[in-house]
């Protein structure tokens, strides 16, 4: 490998250059560098100087953007108010439709429907904080709204299934077919002979026709009861009760379940104060007897709705 010397002025002698190449390199790298930095900055320097808001307007258009796009999301809630404010109304219409009374509007969450926002005009990084705060509440606005809706929701859906149990369990149709006998209301009864409350209704047939039950529910009793002979019982819930007495036959028992229109029994004659082959017939509701024709809607075939079964 090539040396290279230095003459020594204190020795008086030439003297090896150790490690000379990568001194020299080192140098070069130094230099280099030192020249690279001083070109750039001198760069920097006349950019400055040429174009002094070149920095400022890179933040201008930063900042233009940000405010389309908070513009836009500001355009949005105010869509989505219009669209919570819709919802309220229809909820209101379902409530009616399901029987519950309508929220009033005061009960509602404040601060939905309508421009919530103003046309605020951008020129600094207070009016951009501005309108993050409005946008920030509003959100928590419309969160607040949805979760209302969606528990008023709620409460429709279990009025909904509640009102469809209870429309099953009604005693809603006749429970025999054939002309009505004695009414509901104080009579001469026909074999004590003194006037007394009949608690029913009195369906003349045959011995043997088929009774059917009146709405879902439960078979509460089955058996014998004094005057009313061979009786069955259906508790239907909600405080309603029905019973079909002078009965032939037995068709069920007792804490079966049952649906309108399932037969239950047969028609007869039994117990001591039946004068003839009929179907005495109650509705109670919480232990009150009702008239039993308040209950069957004399536009619905009884057959409709055996047929269905």
């Amino acid at each position: 490998m090539k040396q290279f010397y230095f003459f020594s002025k204190n020795k008086l002698k030439f003297v090896e250059i150790r490690n000379f190449y990568r001194k020299f390199i080192f140098l070069i790298l130094f230099f280099s560098s030192v020249i690279s930095f001083l070109i750039f900055g001198t760069f920097f320097v006349i950019n400055q100087i040429i174009n002094p808001n070149a920095e400022v307007t890179k933040l201008q258009m930063e900042n233009r953007v940000l405010q389309n796009k908070l513009k836009s999301a500001l355009r949005k809630y105010d869509d989505l108010d219009t669209r919570l404010d819709k919802i309220t109304k229809e909820n209101n219409a379902l409530r009616l439709a399901v029987n519950l009374a309508p929220i009033d509007v005061n009960n509602r969450v404040k601060g939905m429907g309508g421009a919530v926002f103003d046309d605020i005009p951008i020129s600094n990084s207070k009016d951009v904080k501005k309108i993050l705060t409005k946008l920030n509440s509003k959100i928590a606005e419309v969160a607040a709204e949805v979760n209302f809706e969606k528990n008023n929701y709620e409460t429709i859906k279990n009025k909904l299934e509640y009102n469809k149990r209870l429309y099953r369990a009604i005693p809603a149709i006749k429970p025999a077919d054939g002309p009505y006998g004695d009414k509901f209301g104080m009579r001469w009864h026909p074999i004590l002979k003194i006037r007394r409350m009949h608690n029913g209704i009195d369906i003349l047939v045959n011995t043997g026709s088929p009774v059917y039950s009146t709405g879902d529910g439960i078979v509460s009793f089955v058996g014998r009861r004094g005057g009313y002979g061979k009786v069955v019982e259906i508790d239907h819930g909600f405080g309603y009760m029905t019973l079909y007495a002078h009965l032939s036959k037995y068709l069920v028992r007792k804490g079966q379940k049952v649906k309108r229109g399932d037969e239950i029994a047969l028609s007869g004659n039994t117990g001591r104060l039946s004068t003839g082959p009929h179907l005495h017939y109650e509705v109670r509701h919480n232990g009150i007897p009702l008239n039993p024709r308040n209950f069957i809607f004399d536009d619905v075939n009884l057959f409709d709705i055996v047929k269905k079964k």
